[in-house]
């Protein structure tokens, strides 16, 4: 593959695609204002607002497979162009629905906007592990992933100022207004949504113009991986892309990492708002927030270098291993010790979805396309798990609710420190005990 293609296009691609990367970010963690946002708006539960999150990413595991489809039909380069168009509509939607003042309306435009990422993932993500040598892959999907993070970075700030600036009248308040008094404060909150969204829509389809007139680089998956065995019929006995143990565990990995990631992000807010851990506002909470994000994004950068030092496996593992010690501390320390805490988390979150990725692609060979679509299709973690800890948060509080990404995070340090390795590094095993 590097015969045919020179390292100038990679660079040019790659550097094409992190914009996208920025954008799905940016979009991704604006859920996080709209969750307290329209709770408070539409008075919800924990559990109502954690539909916002419920229907984001449910999208990736219906939409995941006809992805995957239309990537293998159409390419990496059409897909990525659909799939932004996708998402431009579902932004659009969202004038709609603000003036509708409809809970549900906004729900609908939240899954097609997230379809249209869906398709993104699948197509751009396996793209960057093949822009390049297999060894390095982890490492150059940590890097471009880091873009990705400066736009989950900048999300919450622009959804502070944006979004979260007027300031929501509390329900006692409410609760003294008349009903057309109450109509028209629910109409103007919902509508501080409609600027934001439209700006993303005219982003995302001029974004998708320029990739249709730009050259992307042709790259074909390989049957057999390069360091798999050669002349070994074990290692072509699987007839599905299920017959993977690394591929189907690697899925369980980014279900898990997905969901305690976006669970973690969806409750900050409202945490950092009660009185006996930080008693800020929604506002300034929103701008923490960024905090974590940007921990995200400093340590993908920093996770690209490590790993072309240390195995990707073992600094997955280190990381998840910390973020459950850094969880069980907010939840023993609570106050601001516990606000710290969470947020110091999105530091040694950064490498995990890029690396459990690239690790659970790695020796798929012609089937890369649809390994590529059964771990889109898992980021459905993001809809189950926040709902699972919006159901203890409404009975044993949202501090003792982070019980549950801590579970998250014990999964993934089994699948860094074992889960991970490939079914052709048992069969070199296998063929060395021969010779």
């Amino acid at each position: 593959m590097s015969s045919q293609l020179g390292k100038t296009n990679y660079s040019r691609a790659l550097t094409v695609l992190t914009s996208l990367f920025f954008m799905w970010g940016l979009i991704t963690s604006l859920n996080d204002i709209l969750v307290p946002h329209l709770k408070a708006i539409f008075t919800l539960s924990y559990l109502q607002a954690a539909l916002i999150q419920f229907s984001f990413f449910t999208a990736y595991f219906v939409m995941s497979f006809p992805s995957g489809y239309l990537v293998e039909k159409l390419g990496y380069k059409r897909g990525i162009m659909i799939g932004l168009a996708t998402a431009g509509l579902g932004c659009l939607l969202f004038y709609p629905a603000a003036g509708a003042k409809s809970y549900p309306f906004f729900l609908g435009a939240l899954f097609i906007l997230a379809s249209g990422i869906t398709l993104l993932q699948v197509a751009a993500n396996p793209y960057v592990t093949l822009l390049g040598k297999p060894e390095t892959a982890s490492s150059r999907l940590n890097l471009t992933q880091a873009f990705n993070s400066l736009g989950t970075a900048i999300g919450p700030l622009v959804g502070s100022v944006l979004i979260l600036a007027v300031a929501v009248k509390p329900a006692q308040e409410l609760s003294g207004l008349s009903p057309e008094q109450l109509a028209a404060y629910t109409a103007a909150e919902a509508g501080s949504v409609q600027t934001p969204y439209l700006i993303l829509t005219a982003l995302l389809f001029a974004l998708a113009v320029i990739i249709g007139l730009f050259k992307l680089p042709q790259v074909k998956e390989g049957d057999t991986p390069a360091d798999a065995p050669q002349g070994n019929a074990e290692y072509h006995a699987h007839a599905s892309v299920w017959g993977y143990r690394h591929l189907v565990l690697g899925a369980v990995g980014i279900f898990t990492y997905v969901g305690a990631e976006v669970s973690i992000g969806s409750f900050l807010v409202s945490l950092m708002g009660q009185p006996q851990i930080a008693g800020l506002s929604e506002a300034v909470a929103g701008k923490y927030l960024a905090l974590y994000w940007t921990g995200a994004m400093v340590g993908r950068f920093i996770g690209g270098v490590v790993m072309r030092k240390i195995k990707p496996g073992h600094v997955l593992a280190f990381n998840a291993l910390v973020n459950a010690l850094l969880i069980a501390l907010a939840m023993s320390a609570g106050g601001k010790a516990a606000m710290w805490g969470l947020i110091a988390i999105g530091l040694f979150n950064s490498i995990m979805f890029p690396t459990i990725f690239s690790l659970a692609i790695e020796g798929l060979g012609k089937f890369t396309g649809e390994g590529s679509g059964v771990l889109c299709m898992a980021i459905v973690g993001g809809a189950i798990v926040p709902l699972i800890q919006a159901f203890f948060a409404d009975r044993i509080g949202i501090l003792y609710s982070f019980v549950v990404p801590l579970v998250c995070y014990a999964y993934i340090v089994f699948y860094g420190l074992k889960g991970h390795y490939a079914d052709f590094t048992a069969v070199r095993k296998v063929a060395a005990a021969k010779r």
